[in-house]
């Protein structure tokens, strides 16, 4: 048997080819493992478990589906979907975990996360990030009409893509310093995030010894899901 990691898949009624990747990956795939973990922007954009978007509905009955089958899922909250909440927890079987989770998977202590904390050189970012996770201003912007909320989060979303296109590559990806120290924090030689878009597996220095970290792709035109089992963890890339 196996675990299964995804993340990234930033599933949104203009990409309806990913989603339709995504159901067959739930009723095929998922269907043979031991548990699924989602490591965050499972959706393009969320504001608010209220949003009646037909896709939430949609993606919910399914993910249900699996978890009525046999196989948990397990969720982690991602930059774009960090306010995906109980009621669409509840409505789609997932369980909701921690930013940082470590797990133990046949023999070996996996830390799991999403990931964007580790891009420490992205300051402006990490600021940004600081004051939308404060729980009293996600409150405030949830009270919001719906509508409201649609246009806070569209003209985020531009100035996002607007600040990105000018910064360098290299700041938006992990600082390897906080890397190290995340592994010896949690004293574990493995690490599985997304996030960054940038799949490989990475060997470095941890707690005095070989560790491992394991990136998720995103789903833009391929599936990526990283396999843990008894002998290895391997990063895979599949059709949709």
């Amino acid at each position: 048997m196996a675990t299964l990691f995804i993340a990234d898949l930033h599933l949104c009624a203009e990409e309806p080819a990913i989603t339709a990747g995504f159901l067959r990956f739930l009723a095929g795939e998922a269907r043979q493992a031991d548990a699924l973990y989602i490591l965050g922007d499972l959706f393009e954009a969320w504001i608010g478990d209220d949003d009646p978007n037909p896709l939430h509905a949609q993606i919910a009955a399914a993910i249900r589906t699996l978890v009525e089958s046999g196989v948990p899922c397990y969720f982690i909250h991602g930059n774009r979907d960090f306010l995906l909440g109980k009621r669409f927890a509840r409505e789609s079987g997932m369980q909701l975990l921690p930013e940082e989770k470590v797990l133990n998977l046949y023999g070996k202590r996996v830390l799991i996360m999403h990931g964007d904390t580790l891009c420490t050189d992205d300051v402006g970012y990490q600021a940004f990030r600081a004051k939308v996770h404060q729980p009293w201003l996600q409150t405030l912007f949830l009270a919001l009409p719906l509508f409201i909320r649609k246009r806070i989060a569209a003209k985020m979303r531009a100035g996002s893509q607007s600040a990105n296109r000018v910064k360098d590559m290299a700041i938006m990806d992990v600082n390897p310093q906080a890397v190290a120290e995340t592994l010896e924090r949690h004293r574990v030689q493995h690490l599985i995030h997304g996030h960054t878009h940038r799949p490989a597996v990475h060997g470095l220095k941890a707690n005095g010894e070989p560790a491992f970290r394991y990136v998720l792709g995103a789903w833009h035109t391929q599936g990526s899901m990283i396999k843990v089992t008894a002998e290895s963890i391997e990063l895979i890339a599949f059709a949709f």
